[in-house]
């Protein structure tokens, strides 16, 4: 089964967006449900079936407001080197990298103790 995480991100003027993930593939959409519906026609995937978790994005015990306050400023500094055709720094990427690998975990842990 493919595990998709889908962030909100802010862009420099503050209105809000979503990023969807799924290995090295991603959308972004207005809204949650477009950028899913983005990365799951990029992943060509025919037959799609998905348990969807909603939950609200404030901070929580498992990724805290530090934690989602530099994943944003990361993504926009990420957003602005790909809009140049640039990449980031190499420590900002691997930060940028943990910081996904960590909400993901988060999200896996909400999962768990939901279903508890």
């Amino acid at each position: 089964m493919t595990t998709v995480s889908i962030l909100p991100i802010s862009s420099v003027s503050g209105e809000k967006s979503y990023r969807a993930i799924a290995g090295d593939k991603e959308w972004v959409g207005k809204t949650a449900g477009q950028a899913l519906d983005g990365l799951t026609a990029q992943l060509g995937e025919a037959d799609f079936s998905a348990l969807i978790v909603i939950k609200s994005f404030h901070p929580d015990l498992f990724f805290s407001a530090d934690q989602q306050k530099r994943l944003s400023e990361l993504m926009n500094l990420w957003r602005v080197a790909r809009d140049r055709g640039e990449t980031l720094l190499l420590e900002q990427q691997a930060e940028l990298d943990n910081l996904v690998d960590a909400e993901l975990r988060a999200a896996t842990a909400r999962t768990t103790a939901l279903m508890q």
